[in-house]
């Protein structure tokens, strides 16, 4: 299927580039009808794969990238399964989404996140299965779940200790400050910052750039380069599940669902 419009995201093979969009307001929260999506185009992909080279992962959204998860939707599931089996579902659910992000992480295309604006939780680890991460200056990177009394669990701590190591790592996880996209760069988060409202062009020009190069070599160059950490994401969803059933973590995510900020999820 080259082209898909779905209820949170859509995507579009053209001149040998797939682009995947998130559409989902208020902020392209991940819920369990933008994960269905997502396995979706996951079954796609290996028939796109064969006319394309490049896969683009970017937001039509003014507002950001991606906030992240749906903590709505998780405080949903407290609410309806109990502290005790509450975790089972959201083993089960982490369990998916890994196998999704698995697949975004090896596929044997040059993949691209263009992010701008919030890129925070669930939706930075998105990002981070992409090989290369083009950010407008507006962009802001982190990982604020210690707030809920949680870790990240959509396999961000392990990609993110591949790409970076420990340093970086502890200073997102643990102080739960933001980064901006002039620092991603630096630390080498980021491939290329460019202007306000720039990052897809950019993007696209890169994707392009790539045609040119032999696809086989490409994916033998990415498979050196970019192991998959499993036995760690295995043990981030094993901890995150052993959290998830504290009271300290029903009490952060009710604050967060009767708060009325604007952007309640904001450091």
């Amino acid at each position: 299927m080259k082209q898909f419009q779905g209820q949170t995201l859509s995507w579009d093979l053209k001149d040998g580039i797939i682009e995947l969009a998130l559409h989902r307001e208020p902020l392209n929260e991940i819920s369990s009808l933008t994960l269905g999506e997502l396995e979706q185009f996951v079954a796609a992909l290996d028939g796109l794969g064969g006319e394309a080279h490049a896969l683009i992962l970017h937001s039509t959204l003014k507002s950001g990238f991606c906030a992240g998860a749906d903590l709505r939707e998780l405080y949903q599931w407290i609410r309806e399964y109990g502290q005790v089996e509450v975790a089972t579902h959201a083993r089960e659910y982490l369990e998916r989404i890994h196998s999704v992000m698995n697949a975004l992480d090896s596929s044997p295309l040059t993949t691209i996140a263009a992010v701008h604006g919030v890129t925070f939780g669930g939706g930075f680890e998105l990002a981070l299965t992409c090989d290369l991460l083009v950010a407008d200056k507006m962009a802001r990177f982190c990982f604020p779940e210690l707030r809920l009394g949680l870790i990240p669990g959509y396999g961000g701590i392990p990609r993110l200790k591949r790409d970076l190591g420990n340093a970086v790592v502890r200073d997102l996880l643990l102080t739960g400050r933001s980064f901006n996209a002039t620092k991603a760069q630096q630390i080498g988060l980021v491939s290329q910052v460019v202007g306000e409202g720039e990052a897809l062009r950019a993007a696209r020009a890169t994707a392009t750039q790539m045609a040119k190069f032999d696809r086989t070599t490409a994916a033998a160059a990415k498979r050196f380069i970019k192991p998959i950490p499993h036995e760690e994401l295995r043990r981030e969803i094993d901890i995150f599940c052993e959290l998830i059933s504290r009271p300290a973590v029903e009490a952060g995510l009710k604050k967060f669902v009767e708060s009325t900020d604007a952007q309640p999820y904001l450091p």
